[in-house]
């Protein structure tokens, strides 16, 4: 603040408050703060994918595991060519096997015979003659849904991925989508037409998206008559004009009619788009 001048007209002077509030240079009201420069860090680059994972990504490509089942089909075609399983009916069992360890051991040999494409009438003969008609008939069985069970896994988790893109003509199809959303009663019409090869059944049903239990319930249940007529036949071979014998022979012919009627009176859902 300047003082008052004089009176007289002198020269106002300035106060000394003022004069330093004057010799200090003015600070602006606001300094930016100076920011540091932006770092870039450089990009770390994704390890790429070793020799082994790219190996691993190959061998369980759909193609590869198709490609796996049918080597395993052919080793098992070759393998029943080599051993000739049909000699159990010449032959007989080995004698050091017997009761119901024989059985079992059959059944088991049953399963993996059907698996190599060998026959099932010839399996079901050779149980009759060998066990009987009561213990024959439950070995049969067993290797029956054993052998069907081991087809399906083996069709479902390497032939599926593969082979369900090629399902595109109407029969094809159709077959797929009646296995798929009826399964149990299309399964069991196919297990009692005995026209139908074994296994080919097994990879349709594996290829379509048909339940476990479904399948397995159906196989058992539909192989009841043909294999029970069979394995009838085989126990009484022996005499072939005993009654027993005419009626499981006239019993292989039932199935054979059944499921013709059922293909019959389903053949307008296979002609369907």
């Amino acid at each position: 603040m300047l003082d008052a001048t004089t009176r007289s007209g002198g020269t106002a002077t300035a106060s000394p408050r003022a004069a330093a509030t004057e010799l200090v240079p003015s600070v602006p009201a606001a300094v930016p703060a100076l920011s540091a420069p932006a770092v870039s860090m450089p990009a770390v680059a994704a390890p790429s994918a070793g020799p082994l994972a790219r190996c691993g990504r190959v061998l369980l490509s759909p193609w590869s595991r198709f490609s796996l089942l049918v080597a395993l089909l052919a080793a098992a075609g070759a393998s029943v060519l080599l051993f000739e399983p049909q000699k159990l009916l010449a032959d007989g069992w080995p004698p050091q096997l017997g009761g119901p360890m024989a059985a079992a051991v059959f059944a088991a040999a049953y399963g993996l015979c059907t698996v190599a494409f060998v026959p099932r009438p010839l399996l079901n003969l050779a149980a009759g003659a060998l066990f009987g008609s009561a213990a024959g008939l439950g070995a049969s069985l067993t290797g029956t849904v054993l052998g069907a069970g081991l087809a399906f896994g083996l069709g479902r988790v390497l032939g599926q991925d593969a082979l369900r893109p090629l399902l595109r003509g109407r029969l094809l199809t159709a077959a797929d989508g009646q296995l798929s959303r009826h399964g149990m009663r299309s399964m069991l019409a196919a297990r009692l037409f005995p026209g139908l090869p074994f296994w080919g059944v097994n990879y349709c049903a594996a290829v379509s998206r048909m339940g476990w239990v479904p399948y397995l319930v159906a196989t058992a249940l539909g192989s009841i008559p043909n294999t029970a007529a069979y394995v009838v036949a085989g126990a009484r071979a022996s005499a072939p004009t005993s009654p027993a014998f005419l009626i499981a022979l006239a019993s292989i012919a039932l199935p054979t009619v059944a499921g013709a009627v059922v293909a019959w009176r389903k053949r307008h859902h296979l002609r369907k788009p």
